[in-house]
């Protein structure tokens, strides 16, 4: 594990989507998660301008950023624009079809954590032989077939998520349709973490979603547990 993450920050990683927010805003939801047990955000949104990503992210790091790691899916220029801004943003989660990550890497320097999506053979091996702390953490998935990415791979399933994880050393975030009684499956196929969008961005109650999410995977919050 790289230095610049903490393992424990892997534990519920929440992906945000607008429009499951909505009514409510995005930092909102995100605050709400937070406050439930979620270890990290990633703020994701494919379709906005640049200048609106930016203020999003400037927004959701200036809520939650000093407390939990907030990355932001594909976008390296958005990343160096909210560091520029002051903002506490911690990184970039990049796609097989998006920025290069090697390339990544080298734009948003070494501090920067950094996550890769990878789901086939091929992806997870190209992984592993990237350069030693170009990837902090990789996004396995979809486990399940989810509407908040329709583009996404044949799903895996638990079974194949635990082969894709024990074709690499790096720590994998299970994604893609994660409910919450996937958990604790998960985690035995060795699953670092949960990557959650719609189970808690549609929930009415963020907070208490992000809570059963984190019991199930195990690892309960120090406050929760007192």
């Amino acid at each position: 594990m790289s230095a610049r993450l903490d393992p424990a920050a892997l534990a519920l990683h929440l992906v945000t989507d607008t429009a499951l927010s909505a009514p409510r805003s995005v930092p909102d939801v995100v605050a709400a998660a937070v406050a439930g047990g979620a270890t990290m955000v990633q703020v994701r949104e494919k379709h906005a301008p640049a200048r609106d990503l930016v203020a999003l992210l400037v927004a959701v790091a200036e809520r939650v950023g000093r407390d939990v790691p907030v990355l932001v899916d594909d976008r390296a220029d958005v990343y160096l624009a909210a560091r520029a801004a002051g903002a506490p943003v911690a990184g970039v989660h990049v796609g097989q079809s998006d920025l290069p990550v090697e390339l990544a890497r080298r734009i948003c320097g070494p501090d920067a954590v950094l996550g890769l999506s990878a789901a086939t053979a091929p992806e997870l091996d190209a992984a592993a032989a990237l350069p030693p702390g170009t990837v902090d953490y990789l996004g396995v998935g979809a486990v399940r077939a989810t509407r908040t990415k329709p583009d996404h791979p044949e799903p895996l399933g638990v079974e194949g998520f635990a082969r894709a994880a024990a074709r690499t050393a790096l720590p994998c975030l299970a994604i893609g349709g994660v409910r919450v009684e996937d958990a604790a499956a998960l985690r035995a196929a060795g699953a670092a973490g949960l990557a959650v969008v719609s189970g808690i961005c549609a929930d009415p109650h963020p907070a208490a979603a992000a809570a059963r999410y984190v019991r199930a995977f195990g690892r309960v919050p120090e406050e929760a547990a007192r």
